[in-house]
């Protein structure tokens, strides 16, 4: 089995491809994708045993994957990694900045030491990570960046630390856009998708997690080929004259209105999976 994906065979044919995050979820799914079209990846993050496995599953299908160990808050780190990268890839023609994290919590419950972790994991080390690409390599030749942020639009209620990190890479997103040109620099915001990610929640979110689907205009959750065919579209030449955008993957969550309690007409869009290797999130196999 191989992955699926929509676009056409070889489109990434010789480039070379970070993914951050890349041991779990829609890093890991990316990562497959990217390969599946030609591209050889670099697989960063912070635990080796996740990183190794999912080189293994990239050897399996005939793909490259390098693997680096890195904590993106640290800035050394990151300027090694992305020098590591450079060492075994020869070029970095992408950079997807996956990695994050975000624990749940009022706002009034959140220390200074919780909210100064969450805003490096989910801002600073994505600017850590998109500087040294630009500077060590795609400000010579070119290249383009896609931030991973979230449904960040009329605030993330229970997860105010995360909201205002992703907030941030947002907006440093249409700076880079401007500053960096003829680099381009995009988002994509994902919405609520059937990913690993949920399974690190604690228990008592299972019954929220499990309605999601029923508050979303399509009736139902994302998958991580969803937002990764969103992700290959702004690395790919098709979207060379697409920078500074944000492209929500979300459903349509975001529109619903406390004035329009309908959400949606009851039906349901047809899922996209390509991955070949997707497994359902333990707290949602219920529901399948």
């Amino acid at each position: 089995m191989s992955y699926k994906s929509v676009f056409r065979p070889g489109l990434l044919d010789g480039q070379a491809v970070i993914v951050t995050g890349g041991g779990s979820g829609i890093g890991r799914c990316t990562a497959h994708e990217l390969v599946s079209l030609g591209a050889s990846v670099a697989l960063v993050g912070r635990k080796i045993d996740k990183l190794l496995a999912v080189q293994a599953e990239i050897a399996a299908v005939g793909g490259k994957a390098s693997i680096h160990v890195c904590d993106i808050r640290e800035e050394e780190q990151v300027q090694a990694t992305v020098a590591a990268v450079l060492a075994a890839h020869g070029r970095i023609d992408g950079l997807v900045n996956n990695a994050g994290g975000q624990y749940p919590s009022p706002l009034e419950k959140i220390s200074a030491k919780g909210w100064d972790a969450v805003v490096r994991n989910n801002l600073t080390g994505g600017f850590l990570m998109a500087r040294e690409a630009y500077t060590q390599w795609m400000a010579q030749h070119g290249g383009a960046i896609v931030n991973i942020i979230a449904d960040i639009w009329m605030g993330m209620p229970s997860m105010g630390h995360s909201g205002a990190a992703r907030a941030g890479m947002l907006n440093f997103t249409e700076t880079a856009a401007l500053e960096w040109g003829p680099v381009r620099v995009n988002a994509v915001a994902p919405g609520w998708i059937a990913s690993s990610g949920m399974d690190q929640y604690p228990p008592e979110m299972g019954p929220l997690i499990r309605g999601m689907g029923k508050m979303v205009p399509v009736q139902r959750m994302g998958t991580e080929s969803e937002v990764s065919a969103a992700i290959v579209f702004l690395l790919s030449e098709a979207a060379a004259f697409v920078s500074g955008a944000c492209l929500r993957v979300d459903g349509a969550a975001p529109n619903a209105k406390r004035v329009w309690p309908e959400v949606g007409t009851g039906g349901k869009t047809a899922a996209f999976n390509g991955f070949h290797l997707a497994t359902t999130p333990r707290v949602l196999q219920d529901l399948a």
